[in-house]
């Protein structure tokens, strides 16, 4: 019979021709992480992600998730594109510097990583299933009530960086991570140490100050949580520190010496789309419902939907008139009447923000 350790090995190698980075084991007591958990969420630093709450406890403990459960499976998927040059971080830089072009985070620019890894995932339990036979098993991918991170950095995979998104002295931060609970007990892996040191690269270039310590993000200021999650209107105090930025941010780790070792993605779904990379605000912005739909096909984008993607162009173009962008006036003038009230406001705060 085969062993666990072989067990191990070979859905490592399965992995790596399914095109994941690294494997890696966790146990299922996370105990220890539960008080830091309940005081996030105690303090509102989710937000309007009522979702995280709302399970609780139910994070931390993975048997509770998926009853039965006994070790977690921890994908790791590399996403910059495969064409990305070795200067990309002074590249994503000069991009911010240039405030009528519209940012989009390097990991929304291709394929969306829900299906992507999601399929993957599947398709690895697959074929695991064809060489041990049939187990219990569930996969996960930024879907449900699950400490990614944690079983992400207890598994090996790196240590929480500053910024508390996973970090490895190999690769940097610029991946994805994915998750497979099973009935097997698999020996876990050896967990790597922290190396941020004393750097605050991440804490400094945040342009929000989301980051309010080492290790503690407050999600009610990231504007990726703004741009994505947030519903809403965007506080008005924080809407000129977004930038040309309008979906997701980059900036801690584009900062992060780390980041010198990200890897490309070993797989096209990650290669960024023509329609969603290098465009103008104001070509954005005139996008109609039926344009938004056909360009964010396939993409996380969509998710958001064609209001909240409005909404985020007409911040970033009142930054651009702010900063000169004379031609910002009048794409922002062209939806000063928009059906949405939504839209509208941000709009009228565009406008009256650059005039004053």
């Amino acid at each position: 019979m085969i062993g666990s350790h072989q067990i191990v090995n070979r859905i490592q190698a399965l992995a790596r021709e399914l095109g994941f980075s690294q494997i890696g084991i966790a146990g299922v007591d996370l105990s220890s992480a539960e008080a830091g958990l309940m005081q996030w969420l105690a303090e509102g630093f989710h937000g309007d992600m009522h979702y995280m709450a709302a399970h609780g406890t139910r994070r931390a403990r993975p048997a509770e998730l998926v009853p039965g459960t006994v070790s977690v499976i921890t994908a790791r998927m590399d996403y910059l594109p495969r064409a990305t040059p070795d200067d990309w971080q002074a590249i994503e830089f000069a991009r911010l510097a240039r405030p009528a072009e519209g940012i989009v985070s390097l990991y929304a620019r291709g394929r969306d990583y829900h299906k992507v890894l999601r399929a993957r995932l599947a398709k690895l339990a697959e074929r695991i299933a064809d060489e041990v036979g049939p187990f219990g098993h569930r996969a996960f991918t930024d879907s449900a009530p699950v400490l990614e991170a944690e079983l992400a950095s207890r598994s090996g995979q790196g240590w929480r960086g500053k910024h508390t998104l996973v970090l490895d002295r190999e690769a940097g931060s610029m991946f994805f991570l994915g998750e497979i609970y099973v009935d097997m007990a698999l020996p876990p892996s050896e967990p790597v140490t922290p190396h941020c040191g004393s750097c605050s690269a991440c804490i400094d270039i945040c342009p929000t100050r989301a980051i309010v310590a080492p290790h503690r993000l407050d999600a009610r200021r990231c504007i990726s949580y703004l741009t994505i999650e947030h519903a809403g209107p965007i506080p008005l105090e924080l809407r000129p520190l977004i930038g040309n930025r309008i979906y997701g941010c980059d900036d801690c780790q584009l900062a992060c010496p780390w980041n010198k070792f990200a890897k490309k993605s070993a797989l096209p779904d990650f290669d960024a789309r023509d329609g969603l990379t290098g465009r103008q605000l104001a070509e954005l912005f005139a996008w109609t419902e039926a344009d938004f739909l056909r360009f964010t096909e396939g993409s996380p984008i969509r998710r958001i939907g064609h209001e909240r993607w409005l909404r985020n162009v007409a911040v970033a173009l009142g930054n651009a008139l702010r900063a000169g962008d004379a031609g910002a006036r009048a794409a922002l003038a062209s939806r000063s009447d928009d059906a949405s009230a939504l839209v509208r406001e941000h709009v009228a705060w565009a406008l009256a923000v650059s005039a004053g």
